[in-house]
């Protein structure tokens, strides 16, 4: 049938994601409930135009969280890790260790057995990533105490999967048959002998962080000389892809792997060029996963048990929230914060399908089970944009009297120190003189620059460079342009020096503009583009040696000095003048008339310095005669 096909499965997705996005966007209810949405209705609950491949298309878009972490830990440098540390560990595990037990409690009370009580408790103590992060990203609080947070509790989660995944196959009960049609999906450790497995998953993480801090520069740098931007959009996938096939043959989660990936290559020069490569595919493979969890809401299974299904969702969801709760008083996240990553926490996340599909082929759970707590792990990642909504429009301004949820009682911890408040695009001979003066003086910049070579030449010298086309809104964007104060544009091609004036004017109105010029035609082009702060390379450097020519002919500093003031301040006054004449008589007729006048100006001001001396000379004459 042709609605099995790939092509009309991907016209499908794409159609939906087209259609519902922007009108969620627009009701403001943000992309990811937009994405949920339009896969309940192409699902088989409304229209049943997925077709037979939905499931494969599910494990395709959980690549999508790959990319994800792969992007967060790129972000992430290995010092800030570090300094996360206490975060990561004491909210982390504080938080799935005592929703565990309490749910472990619980299901022991309903009278399941341990076995199945404890494994589903921990499986329930999993958040999403991919929902959480792109909720927070959106409404920007991913860097406010909420975020921060949010993210190093999902982190010891991804952490927590690998001790889950080889805990869980110790709790199979072998007189349960495995279920028709599930087999175990192989890895490369499964024929070697236990004590070995350790050794292949330790060396398999060192290779990830050999080849990271001493492999990967030299490729990323030869693909960025060839200037070929899809080469290197190849490499990064092609890196990704890597490392998610090299975990997933040794039994750990793929996603961890490409964490681990993006935080060796936090500190590379490639880093933001890393980003904007991969960003693209991320994006449009987690609108593809929230599609598919979408689709995937089993409604008859719901309808025909909507109150154990509405019960379990509440009451977990209700359990997890009293959890994070907690766990945000004991390390003492003020209220605001408290309530956003109270509510963005609460659902049962994306590798809960995982883990589920793992107990059933470990034969832990039983099938019945399985698919109910997949329904109730949909439809709780389905309501969590709108908890979070309801969080943000009611909760928020009634409870923490505050408009926006991101500004709390103690707006300076919600924003990072280390956002720089200049960025420099272009680090040759101008912007790097620019940019060592800046630091001479102590004032942290964000260095952009085309150049593979230059960057790697200045990585060597100490100088902390990044690799990327600054002229792109996306790299900007990623670089930290919208909580800047000023950007330099010092790049040596003219045209994209003009084209990235209107990029910075559009997006980032808020950063103030400082922009090289080689001549007086490129400053014209940038006056006439709105700019005024403009830096002619060669103007100052004439002058200085012009200077230098009058003090060899006999004229006193202060003179040559003077008379270059002179001329400096009457030329910038005439660039502003000639930069609006479009004609070209009118442009030599103007210019000769300037000439004159300068000619004229730096006449009267010698007079002037003439005058004042034979002042002098007179006023010391008088005082000799009347001693």
């Amino acid at each position: 049938m042709m609605q099995d096909t790939f092509f009309f499965q991907a016209m499908i997705y794409l159609a939906g994601a087209v259609i519902m996005v922007p009108i969620a966007k627009r009701l403001g209810l943000g992309s990811v409930l937009g994405y949920l949405a339009a896969g309940v209705i192409i699902g088989p609950a409304a229209l049943g135009l997925t077709g037979n491949q939905s499931h494969d298309i599910m494990h395709f878009a959980e690549f999508g969280v790959v990319m994800m972490l792969f992007v967060i830990g790129l972000e992430l440098e290995p010092a800030r890790l570090w300094n996360m540390r206490r975060a990561i560990t004491g909210m982390g595990g504080l938080q799935l260790v005592a929703t565990t037990v309490i749910i472990t409690s619980g299901l022991l009370l309903l009278g399941l057995p341990w076995k199945q009580a404890l494994v589903l408790g921990m499986i329930i103590s999993m958040s999403s990533t991919a929902i959480v992060l792109q909720t927070l990203e959106e409404k920007g609080w991913l860097k406010s105490v909420a975020g921060q947070s949010s993210f190093a509790v999902l982190l010891f989660q991804d952490l927590a999967i690998i001790p889950m995944l080889a805990f869980f196959p110790m709790l199979s009960d072998n007189t349960m048959k495995r279920p028709a049609g599930v087999s175990q999906d192989p890895t490369f450790i499964q024929g070697l002998p236990d004590w070995s497995h350790a050794v292949v998953i330790l060396f398999s993480v060192m290779f990830i962080v050999f080849a990271g801090r001493h492999l990967l520069r030299p490729v990323f740098h030869l693909m960025a000389k060839t200037g070929m931007r899809e080469m290197f959009t190849a490499t990064a996938l092609l890196l990704v892809v890597g490392i998610a096939v090299l975990m997933t043959s040794v039994g750990l989660s793929p996603a961890l792997g490409a964490f681990l990936a993006g935080v060796v290559l936090a500190n590379s020069e490639y880093r933001h060029q890393l980003e904007i490569a991969i960003d693209p595919f991320k994006g449009l493979l987690l609108g593809l996963f929230f599609i598919s969890v979408g689709s995937s809401i089993d409604f008859d299974l719901i309808m025909s048990k909507p109150l154990l299904i509405a019960g379990l969702v509440i009451g977990l969801m209700l359990c997890k929230m009293i959890v994070l709760y907690g766990v945000g008083k004991v390390f003492k996240v003020r209220n605001a914060q408290n309530f956003i990553f109270t509510f963005g926490l609460s659902q049962v996340g994306e590798f809960a399908f995982v883990l589920l599909s793992f107990s059933l082929q470990e034969r832990i759970l039983t099938k019945e089970i399985t698919d109910m707590m997949m329904g109730v792990t949909a439809v709780s990642m389905a309501l969590t944009p709108l908890f979070m909504m309801l969080n943000e429009k009611v909760i928020l301004p009634s409870l923490c009297a505050t408009k926006e949820g991101a500004e709390t009682e103690e707006k300076e911890s919600d924003i990072e120190a280390e956002d720089n408040p200049v960025i420099i695009a272009g680090f040759g001979h101008f912007g790097n003189t620019v940019g060592r003066f800046l630091q001479a003086n102590n004032i942290p910049t964000t260095v952009l620059d085309n150049d593979s070579d230059n960057v790697d030449l200045l990585r060597k010298m100490g100088v902390k460079v990044y690799y990327g086309d600054a002229t792109r809104y996306d790299l900007l964007e990623i670089a930290g342009a919208r909580k800047a104060k000023i950007i330099v544009i010092a790049i040596n091609d003219r045209e994209k020096r003009l084209g990235m004036i209107e990029t910075v004017k559009k997006h980032f109105p808020n950063l103030y503009i400082l922009v090289r010029s080689a001549n007086r035609y490129d400053a014209y082009d940038q006056m006439n583009a709105g700019i005024m702060h403009i830096y002619r390379e060669t103007l100052d450097t004439s002058l200085r040696l012009g200077v230098d020519v009058l003090k060899l002919l006999g004229h006193t500093t202060y003179e040559a000095t003077r008379s270059a003031k002179t001329f400096f301040v009457h030329d910038e006054k005439t660039l502003k003048y000639l930069a609006s004449i479009r004609n070209t008589d009118e442009y030599l007729v103007a210019v000769r008339e300037k000439m004159e006048e300068l000619e004229t100006l730096m006449q009267a001001d010698r007079d002037s310095i003439q005058l004042a001396k034979e002042q002098t000379i007179t006023g010391g004459g008088h005082l000799i005669t009347e001693l």
